[in-house]
């Protein structure tokens, strides 16, 4: 059997962990610089605000409907994340994160009642972390998917919705749309309603050979999926990644060109500490530079730079010197930018790599004790960024916005909760 636990709102119900108060509220979190709506509740949907909507522009209809609006605060999501995967692990050794708020869980046991069980697991992770999830449980991932729909849609379900027999996989594909399939994507949907598909159980019954001829090998895949074939690979292993961006979008144009230098080092310090992290080292990085594209009646310019580095490294100076190389031919005087960012490009594992003849091992070595160190040092909360380059002079604080950022309510402990006893 497998499993598919989904946060409810997870962005909105993080905040609700520490703030009671917002239960059955309206609430909105907005993306970087506080952007666009990225996670709603089901309060603020009702009152009709969708997720994309520009700040700007619902602003004051927020603030006359008395939503609750914050900046996204990622450092607490991904902790809360991570409590709730761990809670998750206390019922399944084999956990696929594939998202921050979404885990596929594999169970090699049979556990009886099913829903039973699937709603013992909602009532637990309710409990350790205070985070609503809904589960699916079924033989593929994909019917998993369709189960926890199900179970987020109807609260009927208490949480869990299990598809254990061919009937209830019918009922369920019935019900299910077709642009509601895990893996048909946009591009999809509207061909598949062409053809007069509409539902996932029309989908499910097309004969093989027809399948073939509308989707590539992972279309189907879905389609088998669909039919109770479990044929989508476990990755309880996450890949590694072959590029890694850090960007942002300013709170307002830049036009001073030693603003926009110290905004890119510290992206490609962050890339870099990523790299590292995750035993990478770089073999080429890309820097791009664009100006608002919603001022249309400024000049325009988006240019995109790369620059090969002379050996893979995953130091943060090699990697500034050659997002300083790029960020001059990217770089045009006249302009106001309103986004920036870094990409590794190429990556490669860190044990792969054959040293140049022409290295000081020794020193590259010392370099290396000497990144480690900064990161021990820079992944403490009260420390965060506390050792930098000179270069970089931490603009970011300075260049972003977030007016409505909740505290870091489980990781630093001068934000920690505070709770007032009356007598």
């Amino acid at each position: 059997m497998i499993g598919l636990a989904d946060c409810n709102n997870f962005f909105v119900s993080c905040e609700r962990v520490f703030r009671p108060e917002l239960v059955a509220r309206p609430v909105i979190v907005l993306s970087n610089n506080d952007g666009c709506a990225v996670a709603l509740s089901n309060e603020a949907k009702a009152l009709g605000f969708k997720r994309g909507d520009p700040y700007f522009k619902i602003k004051d209809q927020a603030e006359a409907n008395g939503v609750y609006v914050f900046s996204g605060n990622h450092r607490l999501y991904e902790d809360m994340s991570g409590r709730v995967m761990t809670t998750l692990r206390s019922f399944c050794e084999e956990i696929e994160i594939y998202s921050v708020d979404e885990g596929f869980m594999f169970f090699s046991d049979s556990f009886g009642d099913w829903a039973d069980f699937g709603r013992q697991i909602v009532r637990t992770v309710m409990r350790n972390t205070g985070i609503p999830i809904s589960l699916g449980l079924s033989s593929t991932k994909t019917l998993a998917k369709v189960a926890a729909r199900f179970a987020k849609k109807y609260p009927a379900y208490r949480g869990a919705c299990v598809i254990d027999s061919d009937d209830k996989r019918r009922k369920a594909l019935e019900l299910t749309l077709i642009n509601d399939i895990w893996g048909v994507g946009r591009r999809n949907a509207p061909k598949l309603r062409r053809q007069g598909i509409t539902t996932a159980l029309q989908l499910a019954d097309l004969e093989e050979e027809r399948v073939k001829e509308l989707f590539n090998i992972v279309g189907h895949r879905m389609w088998k999926e669909l039919n109770g074939e479990s044929c989508i690979s476990r990755e309880i292993v996450p890949p590694q990644r072959k590029t890694i961006t850090c960007s942002r979008s300013f709170q307002a144009d830049i036009y001073d060109y030693e603003e926009l230098r110290k905004a890119i080092a510290d992206f490609t310090a962050t890339v870099g500490r990523r790299i590292r992290g995750q035993h990478l080292v770089a073999e080429a990085l890309e820097v791009f530079v664009a100006t608002n594209r919603f001022h249309t009646s400024g000049p325009q310019y988006f240019n995109a730079v790369a620059q090969r580095l002379s050996d893979p490294t995953d130091d943060t100076v090699e990697l500034v010197k050659a997002a300083m190389k790029a960020l001059e031919g990217a770089y045009r005087p006249g302009y106001g930018y309103k986004k920036a960012g870094v990409t590794i490009t190429r990556c490669i594992d860190r044990d792969a790599v054959t040293n140049n003849l022409f290295v000081d091992t020794e020193e590259r070595e010392r370099r290396r004790r000497l990144m480690a160190a900064m990161d021990r040092i820079n992944a403490s909360p009260a420390n965060r960024n506390a050792l930098h380059l000179a270069s970089i002079d931490s603009p970011l604080t300075r260049l972003t916005r977030r007016e409505h950022e909740s505290r870091l309510f489980t990781t630093l402990l001068s934000d920690i909760i505070e709770i007032n006893l009356r007598e």
